[in-house]
């Protein structure tokens, strides 16, 4: 009786995906030169998030003091017996910052999202 002898498949280690998640997780684990660069890419990432988001709020609050000097009409305007730039800058600043902060926390989350997706792929 003639038996089909089974079809041969050739198995590459890059076709597996456990072989390389685990590759990438001991890299990192071991600081080998690839583990440092993608830490070090993480770290990059984060503080350019940092250095964009402290600028905008820099930049920001060093607009409403710029704008009162420039327009100093704004200064004498009074709200509920407070003049408009002490209202802005010891009231309505911290919606403003705890925004910016949210905003913050949400893109570093995704930020290390995106590394662990990468070293768990």
């Amino acid at each position: 009786m003639n038996v089909p002898e089974p079809q041969r498949s050739r198995v590459v280690l890059s076709q597996r995906r456990g072989a390389r998640m685990v590759r990438t997780r001991v890299e990192v684990q071991e600081h080998t030169e690839i583990g440092d660069a993608m830490i070090r890419g993480l770290m990059r990432a984060q503080l350019g998030l940092a250095v964009r988001l402290a600028l905008v709020t820099a930049c920001t609050l060093g607009a409403i003091p710029l704008l009162c000097s420039v327009f100093p009409s704004l200064s004498s305007i009074v709200v509920l017996g407070i003049r408009l730039p002490w209202l802005v800058l010891g009231v309505l600043v911290y919606p403003l910052l705890f925004g910016l902060g949210r905003l913050y926390v949400r893109l570093a989350e995704r930020n290390e999202q995106d590394f662990t997706d990468l070293v768990d792929d």
